[in-house]
């Protein structure tokens, strides 16, 4: 993982200097903060949006809406705050809970915020170097020109003054923080700096009228484009750069220095990194149209099975009607069938029995006729024997 703050990583940390606004939160209310205020805002910087469980912020540090600067501790608008440069407010989300979130996450995950940090710097100082380079060009149209030994001379007093007024904030940094023989010995320094800084403002004087030379050169810092007097004491001069605004520049300057020598580096880190995950969405893209294809393949088959036996099913459905239709028709045909032979039989029956009949009649007529016929021929035959015996008598 890289950051600019933490020690596990390659990425070079940002110099901390004096007064350092990452340890600090400024509140711009104008109101004084509780206790119980403070103790959150410690809370916060310590152990991140979700120390009271889960997380009640809207937005993570991923957010762009989130300042990435803030969140590695390098921000103008909070090194500079309460200086003459006060940039106001960030037009991006500042909050402490938000970088103990990242301080966290960047020991899983590389988010290369340092190159939005150096970009942010780089935009901010190319701006202050615009401005400074204007303040020199108004300089130079309103204060009279010098000759160019007049101007190395005073040039030199300048360096030596800048000289004097570093290691006089230097020395009381040092003598706050207790290094009194550290603080001395810079006060040594200046003391042979000072005698070196008035044999160089003689020169200057002999160099040119008494009357030019009671007018006021200034020129512009370097560093954070303030205006300095060459008549400035040291006193102006140590307030000056040992002032914040001056070391919140010194810390900018620094912090874009340490950012720029492995930008390249961690430019094409990103590049990589990016399309390597790039290349995992897609191999994920894939593997989740894979998986689709696969779901839609066993739904068709599903799909097909059940159409399958839904045919089959209305097909063993129809089937069985049709069978049993048939069935229905053979048992109707059968008792067709049997209604029929059963009313053949009858008819036979009844055949028989008027054939029966019509020959019991015919017989009884027969021997009916026989009878009469031979009852005839009976009384025929008694007519014809009187005959005879009356002929006889």
């Amino acid at each position: 993982m890289r950051a600019l703050q933490s020690p596990e990583v390659n990425c070079p940390p940002l110099v901390q200097s004096r007064g350092d606004a990452s340890r600090r939160r400024t509140f711009r209310t104008g109101l004084t903060m509780s206790a119980a205020e403070q103790m959150r805002a410690m809370l916060d910087q310590l152990m991140g949006t979700s120390r009271d469980g889960e997380s009640k912020l809207s937005v993570r540090f991923t957010d762009p809406k989130v300042c990435k600067s803030f969140l590695l501790g390098c921000c103008p608008n909070e090194i500079l705050a309460s200086t003459r440069m006060d940039l106001g407010t960030c037009s991006r989300i500042h909050d402490v809970a938000l970088r103990a979130d990242y301080e966290s996450a960047i020991k899983e995950k590389d988010y290369f915020y340092d190159i939005d940090a150096m970009e942010h710097l780089q935009s901010f100082i190319q701006d202050c170097d615009r401005k400074t380079e204007l303040a020199k060009r108004r300089l130079a149209e309103t204060q009279d020109e010098l000759s160019a030994e007049v101007a190395a001379k005073a040039n030199k007093v300048h360096e030596l003054a800048e000289q004097i007024g570093k290691k006089l904030a230097r020395a009381e940094e040092l003598g706050a923080d207790g290094l009194v023989e550290e603080s001395m010995k810079l006060m040594e320094e200046v003391e042979d700096i000072r005698k070196q800084k008035a044999l160089a403002e003689q020169e200057y004087r002999n160099s040119m009228p008494a009357s030019s030379y009671q007018q006021q050169k200034l020129r512009v810092c370097e560093v954070c484009s303030a205006y300095l007097g060459i008549h400035d004491n040291d006193r102006r001069l140590a307030d000056h750069f040992g002032g914040k605004l001056h070391l919140g520049f010194i810390k900018i300057r620094e912090n874009l220095a340490e950012l720029r020598k492995t930008v390249e580096e961690r430019r094409e880190e990103r590049r990589k990194a990016r399309e390597a995950e790039l290349n995992e969405r897609r191999r994920g893209s894939r593997d989740r149209d894979r998986s689709r294809s696969r779901e839609r393949r066993r739904r068709s088959r599903s799909r097909d099975w059940e159409r399958d036996r839904d045919r089959d099913r209305d097909r063993d459905r129809s089937s069985r009607r049709r069978s049993r239709s048939r069935s229905r028709d053979r048992d109707r045909d059968r008792r067709r069938y049997r209604d029929r032979s059963s009313e053949r039989r009858r008819d036979r029956s009844r055949d028989r029995d008027r054939d029966r009949d019509r020959r019991r009649r015919r017989d009884s007529r027969d021997r009916d006729r026989e009878r009469d016929r031979r009852s005839e021929r009976r009384s025929a035959s008694a007519s014809n024997g009187r005959g005879d015996s009356a002929s006889r008598d």
